[in-house]
This record gives C-alpha cells, structure tokens and sequence, in this order.
C-alpha cells in the first residue's frame, strides 16, 4: 500500500514537469532520488504535528526546488500567476484608486483621473471601512483591494469616512483600470519623464509625453530626464521599445542561455522621439531588470549620461510556462548582455557621474560687500540703475544657490547637467 501511495505521489510530481525528460530518466540514480521523495512526503503527511493537504506538500516541494535554483526562479499557483498576469497588462477590472492601510481601514492615497472612484467623488484621504457591507477591520491590504477589483460592469457599495461630515455610501460600478506606468511633467525647458513599471502600458505611455512636451515647447525642449529610480523591471519587449525610443540603429539588449532557442538579439529602428537632443537617466541601487537594459543600452551607446547609484545587477532572464489550471512556473532561462557584451548580472549598471542622493539646502551667506559698495570705485558706463543694488538675504538667493528649491538632489543635479549642456551648444552655434 505504501508502495502505491510513493508511486502516485511521484506521479503527482512529475504533472509539474512538462516536455521531454532528461535523458538520464532511465538511470537508477534518478528513479532512487525521486522514490526518496516519495518516502519523505508520506512520512511528513502521515506523522507531521498538524494534518496537511497533499496539494500544499506538492505546491512547497515544487516551490522549494526552483527557489533553490535562484532567487527568481519560483512556483505560481493559479492566484499568483493572475496577478502577476494583471501587474504586467497594466489593466484591471476595479474602482481606479490609490490606496494603503490606516489603523487597520483603507485609506485612500488619491483616487486615479478619469476613472469610476474620481467621477464618484472619492478624495485623497477618504477612510472606507466597509465593502459591501462588510466591515474592513481585519482584513490585509491585499485582502482588501480584491475585494475591490472584480469582473467589469459589476457594483460595489463603499462606506466612507471623510474629516467634516457623517460617514455616507457610495456605490461604485467597476470597470477597466489602467495602471499609469510613466508620468511626466516639464522642468521649464526639460522634459522629466519617470517610469515606475515596465508593463503593457509603458512604451505607449513615453510617446504620449514625449510628444506632450514637443506640442507644448517645440524648438525650446533643451533635454530630458529619464527616471528609472526604484523601477524593479517588467517586460522585455517594453524596455527593448523604450530604448529603441531613443536609438537610431546598433544593438539594444542580448540574452544568452543554456540552448540556443534562448539566445536573441534585439536591434534597434532609426527614429528618436527626442531628436537627438541631450538625455540623462536617473537610477539607483533600486533599478532592476528592464531598468537595466535600458540605461545600459543607452549608456553603451553614448546616447545618454547614466546619473545616480549603481544599479541592482538583475541580469536575468525568467521565462513563464503555464501549468495548466495549476498555475505556472517562473524560471531563469538566459542572461542579459549591453551592446557592448557585458553581463548586467551581479554587477548592474554604473552610472557615468555618480550622485548621492542628498537634501538640498540654501545656505545664507549674509549680507557680502562688492566691488561697487567700495568708496570711490569706478562706474561702469553701460551700467544700469538696479546694478548697484546691494544682494541682501532678504530679497536675493545666496551665491550658487538656485531660485527654485529642490527637495530631489538627484534630479536638481540632472537638470544642472541638461542646462550646462544646452548652454554650450548654443554658445558653440554663435
């Protein structure tokens, strides 16, 4: 009987192991180790302290040997392989709200433009502390937001708190959400463009800025800011599009692996959204994966400064392979290489200038006396009234300080960079 109980268990192991086996499945080594896994799972769900279900022992034994492999490589059951499909489509059924934890309630952070929960009226600040009816207390973020999200077109009732009036509900119909991977703004005449995610909706979401910024300064447009800070990465062929955003032609980004179905090489088109104009990528020790490749294949190229910290060295490349109904397994299949054929693994990208992040601060250098404040100085004939104007704390910056106060020591310092650069130019023209 237990023979037959090992043998089933071993054939529940090897439903996870699609494809030809290895060759070596004949050898009486490999049938050795596996009946060796069949005993320990019958002695764990027979005599273990607390009754456990063969499907957790199964989902743990698969988890457990490709978590041993590397630290990306893993087991998906069914709900982890929906949301991880939902994160990297950038697109959900749900309500379109920004939100965390207070006090055990859901907080709204903000709720997200043009969505159900903005045309409903939900403020950043808003406490919900009951779905449906059903009361919030206890339950995890995570818990919270499923609730939330659900199959489009259905409704939802949220009970609100909101500072000044008496808790009310609010019936919101769900619908498609969008995630907003890439937001950006100008910085006078830069363009600042942050992508926190590489998913379905990032290379889109860079032309759409980009040509925001040319509509609005045209000619004027000095520069840009690519913020890739704190990005951990997503799909390759989104940052194979954005790097190709910024390329006229070479190599973006190579994988290599064990087989050489594995190993591709991406090109890039000719066309630049930014025309050629300077670029700094902002990273730090945050920045993994797409992040990675490209600041990498931009540095390699000389097409922009890479400014910051050293990057997180996710090198590596994952492939998904669906289980079925049972989920899927993630598993490290390649290695990513720069144009220049240096693996990212480990290693990261080095930025050209390196920046600390740091808090800016003006420093009052007091009231200081100048070549025209000295008794009997000279005049300058082309001098105009308000030059002899004494610089005061008071209604002037300090020396080298600048008027605009920046909380982001890293970007102030990008921006420096672009303007500096953009000054020469012009110089160098006249």
């Amino acid at each position: 009987m237990q023979r037959f109980r090992w043998a089933a268990v071993i054939g529940m192991f090897l439903v996870f192991c699609p494809g030809d086996l290895p060759a070596q499945e004949n050898d009486s080594e490999t049938y050795r180790q596996l009946n060796l896994f069949g005993e320990v799972f019958e002695r764990v769900r027979s005599n273990y302290v607390e009754e456990v279900s063969d499907g957790e022992l199964v989902e743990s034994a698969i988890n457990g040997m490709l978590t041993s492999l590397d630290p990306h490589s893993s087991f998906l059951n069914e709900k982890s392989f929906r949301d991880m499909q939902v994160q990297t489509k950038g697109e959900f059924g749900g309500l379109g709200i920004e939100v965390t934890m207070d006090s055990g309630l859901v907080k709204v952070v903000s709720p997200i433009d043009d969505t159900p929960a903005f045309r409903a009226g939900i403020k950043s600040g808003d406490l919900i502390f009951q779905l449906d009816d059903e009361a919030v207390m206890g339950l995890t973020l995570a818990e919270a937001v499923d609730r939330m999200r659900g199959r489009v077109g259905t409704d939802i009732k949220l009970t609100i708190r909101r500072e000044g009036r008496e808790p009310f509900d609010v019936t919101i119909t769900r619908a498609i959400i969008r995630i907003q991977s890439v937001r950006s703004h100008l910085e006078k005449d830069i363009g600042y463009v942050r992508i926190t995610t590489f998913n379905e909706q990032a290379a889109d979401g860079l032309k759409k800025a980009m040509k925001g910024f040319k509509d609005e300064l045209g000619s004027e447009l000095k520069g840009v800011v690519l913020d890739l800070r704190n990005n951990p990465g997503g799909l390759l062929d989104q940052a194979v599009a954005i790097s190709d955003s910024f390329l006229e032609r070479g190599e973006i980004v190579s994988t290599r692996g064990r087989h050489e179905d594995d190993d591709h090489r991406y090109n890039a088109q000719p066309g630049d959204l930014a025309d050629g104009l300077p670029m700094v990528i902002l990273i730090n020790g945050g920045s993994a994966s797409a992040s990675e490749i490209v600041a990498g294949a931009l540095q390699d190229h000389r097409r922009a400064v890479i400014m910051g910290t050293r990057s997180f060295g996710k090198g590596s490349v994952q492939t998904i392979i669906p289980m079925g109904t049972l989920g899927a397994i993630r598993l490290t299949t390649a290695l990513y290489y720069t144009p220049s054929g240096v693996s990212i693994q480990a290693k990261g990208i080095e930025p050209g200038i390196v920046v600390e992040q740091a808090r800016l601060e003006v420093i009052d250098g007091g009231q200081r006396r100048r070549e025209e404040d000295l008794r009997g100085a000279l005049e300058n004939g082309n001098a105009k009234p308000t030059d002899s104007k004494m610089e005061s704390p008071d209604d002037a910056p300090a020396d080298g300080a600048e008027e605009t106060s920046f909380e982001d020591y890293q970007l102030a310092r990008a921006l420096d960079l672009l303007h500096g650069i953009a000054l020469y130019d012009d110089q160098a023209a006249n």
